[in-house]
């Protein structure tokens, strides 16, 4: 993309559209699910169920996936149910989920084997994918998407919630390329651990080759300012893109702010994944 604010800096910026993979199934969220169907479907196992907040993009990916691939869907849901249901909800519903609320203090232990069973026992048996999609499988499936870039790159950028995608792009990276997160969560840092988590059960080992950015976050996830709803307007007036702004219009203001400040210096190629 062609873009004056990062062209006068000796910049070159590029969009990896993994937005346009699907419409129901975009980008990352397919990724991360494309290798769990598979270990389901080995499994024998007809249920998935998942975790998520309200607004969850990946509890709409994994509804759509039920719905297209012949799974029943099950998504627990954090905090109290809220009539009438918002958007993301309705379109969860209407591709055939079922929907639970679990209480705040509990969805926090949501891993612990204990409430695990508790799911069990209610629902029945299921295939189990985690808060986000984030786990080795999902890491297998954002690996794949460094192969599908074309041209040569320094660095390339990601939005993070849960770590899967970051973590899977590193493990694909060449010699002197780097990884560059950007946290939509307010107090963003705990995603490090997640990452280094993701590659040491992928790996054995954690790379060194990424970082996160945990500053441009515009007061937590699902949040927004003016100023971001500003930048995000500016975008698509100027290159026709309308930028989600959970994720991805934090990540691109992120990257516009660290070209303007000198952080990414001239004749650097960067690549800004468009996750959807």
């Amino acid at each position: 993309m062609c873009d004056e604010r990062v062209a006068s800096r000796g910049v070159r910026l590029y969009l990896k559209r993994d937005d346009l993979i699907h419409p129901d199934l975009p980008g990352n969220k397919w990724r991360k699910l494309k290798y769990n169907l598979e270990a389901a479907r080995k499994q024998g196992m007809s249920t998935l169920l998942t975790f998520g907040g309200a607004y969850s993009n990946h509890i709409r990916a994994t509804a759509a996936a039920g719905h297209y691939f012949g799974f029943d869907t099950i998504g627990i849901i954090r905090g109290e149910e809220h009539i009438p249901l918002n958007n993301s909800l309705v379109y969860a519903t209407n591709h055939g989920m079922r929907l639970s609320y679990m209480d705040r203090e509990r969805y926090r232990e949501k891993t612990d084997p204990s409430i695990v069973a508790n799911l069990r026992e209610c629902f029945g048996d299921f295939y189990l994918i985690p808060e986000g999609g984030s786990n080795v499988l999902a890491v297998k499936g954002c690996r794949e998407l460094v192969d599908e870039i074309d041209i040569e790159f320094d660095i390339i950028c990601c939005p993070c919630g849960t770590g899967g995608t970051l973590a899977g792009i590193s493990t694909a990276l060449h010699p002197g390329q780097r990884a560059l997160g950007f946290s939509a969560l307010k107090k963003g840092m705990f995603l490090v651990n997640e990452v280094a988590r993701l590659q040491r059960q992928s790996l054995d080992t954690v790379l060194d080759n990424w970082s996160i950015e945990t500053e441009f976050h515009f007061g937590g996830f699902a949040r927004h300012t003016p100023q971001l709803e500003e930048f995000a307007a500016s975008f698509t007036k100027l290159h026709g893109l309308i930028l989600d702004w959970v994720y991805v219009a934090k990540m691109m203001y992120g990257i516009f702010s660290l070209v303007e400040r000198g952080v990414f210096t001239s004749g650097k190629n960067i690549v800004a994944v468009i996750t959807g």
